[in-house]
């Protein structure tokens, strides 16, 4: 149940954040009216999706931050606005850039494919005999004049978030169905799915208590692609055994949880040939999985100087080191922007009660530390390097398995010792 918030806004808890309601309201409501949330006659269940490097709208993309590290290699001032289309036997990347440095984009195009396991005919899409066409022009001198400034690429508004819910500080549904997309795909290329082709999804639901805590996990979907010569019986045992129970804690699992994979019966038929991939269509499974809100604009292709990348990646910085530090137990930062001006026209932090020291203190921390401009979020984290074809697959945030300067924790300890606070790393050492 969402509540009125005092500028008459209504505000939707999402699972995890129900305890915010409690916290403001307590159990009784005020007038004597009992909280119905206290008496929720079905589960609190949330779902989150990811998918493999092989899917069409991910090939696409990585395809377009194949470009852009290109460019960015060779040229870390280049401007790129890269779009990938994809269908049966055809790759189309269009856009704009900016650059004096030379960059074979078909030749880009193909490795990637290469490298993503399309290797064969037979999968009916391959590196070798795809259709590359390429249609790209600079960036309009009436944009440039703005960026060249210092100033944002674009309008919009652009989110950050982050909780306590796993130790990557993520929500746990899109944590744990990326992480069975990343074994999926581990297991494929090592040979341990020999079966299994390059497309590929997951979906976890989980459960969350009264306290909007991670309980359990409902149900896990898992859908891969596969030879035709292997049965669904194996297909699915050999899924549990080296993906569903590697990645998914025992504890969080039981007799009631729900198990599918190819749900259909058959998924021999994948990938481009398929379905047509376009970059960006991914922008839910890139983030949050949900859980939090999203600006809308996609991430892949765009250099730092677009802030749909930047910004969203210097507010989960920002969320993800509030956590860290102890002030809260669940943030989300709003940052917006006007096209060639540099300072954001609008910050806003919400904790959703969570918060251990007043908003306000966290809001002068955030202040103090951070610069949200264009040119202070790609200063503070490096951006202008060619680092964004690894995280065009399997999530942009959350990444245990990357160095990635967004995902660093490297102020919480400055913010907890400004806010009187204990960080998440020295509170579970001590427990320990």
């Amino acid at each position: 149940m969402g509540a009125i918030s005092q500028t008459g806004c209504y505000d939707p808890p999402s699972p995890g954040q129900e305890q915010a309601v409690v916290a403001q309201g307590g159990a009784v409501a005020a007038g004597g009216v009992e909280d119905p949330m206290m008496h929720r006659a079905h589960p609190r269940l949330f779902t989150s999706e990811s998918v493999t490097e092989g899917h069409p709208d991910k090939v696409a993309d990585q395809i377009s931050d194949g470009v852009l590290d290109a460019v960015l290699s060779k040229d870390p001032l280049g401007r790129v606005a890269c779009e990938t289309a994809i269908s049966t036997g055809t790759v189309v990347v269009f856009g704009e850039i900016s650059t004096e440095a030379y960059v074979d984009i078909p030749g880009i195009v193909r490795k990637t494919i290469h490298d993503i396991g399309y290797v064969r005919a037979k999968y009916g899409f391959d590196y070798e005999s795809c259709g590359v066409l390429v249609g790209v022009d600079e960036q309009s001198p009436d944009i440039a004049q703005g960026v060249s400034t210092g100033g944002a690429g674009d309008q919009g508004m652009m989110f950050g978030f982050a909780c306590d819910e796993t130790p990557e500080l993520m929500p746990a549904p899109i944590q744990l169905a990326h992480q069975l997309a990343r074994r999926v795909s581990v297991c494929r290329r090592d040979g341990t799915l020999r079966w299994a082709r390059p497309d590929g999804k997951t979906q976890v639901t989980v459960e969350y208590d009264d306290q909007g805590r991670p309980r359990r996990v409902d149900c896990v979907l898992v859908s891969v692609q596969h030879a035709e010569d292997v049965s669904q019986e194996q297909i699915f045992d050999e899924v549990q055994r080296h993906v569903v129970d590697v990645v998914i804690p025992a504890e969080l699992m039981d007799a009631d949880t729900k198990r599918y994979v190819n749900p259909t019966g058959r998924f021999v038929v994948g990938g481009p040939i398929a379905d047509a991939g376009l970059t960006g269509r991914k922008i839910i499974v890139d983030s949050y999985g949900g859980y939090a809100r999203h600006g809308g604009g996609c991430f892949s292709g765009k250099d730092p100087t677009k802030v749909d990348r930047s910004a969203a990646y210097g507010a989960r910085w920002a969320a993800k080191n509030i956590v860290a530090a102890g002030l809260a137990t669940k943030c989300e930062i709003q940052v917006a922007y006007a096209i060639g001006v540099a300072k954001p026209v609008s910050v806003l932090v919400e904790t959703f009660g969570t918060e251990r020291v007043p908003v306000a203190r966290i809001e002068e921390l955030l202040d103090e530390y951070i610069d949200l401009s264009p040119f202070g979020i790609i200063s503070a984290l490096e951006l202008r390097r060619p680092i964004y074809r690894q995280v065009a697959a399997f999530g942009h945030f959350g990444r245990h398995d990357l160095d990635l300067p967004w995902e660093h924790v490297n102020l919480a300890e400055d913010f907890a010792r400004d806010a009187g606070t204990e960080p998440l790393l020295t509170a579970a050492a001590s427990a320990s």
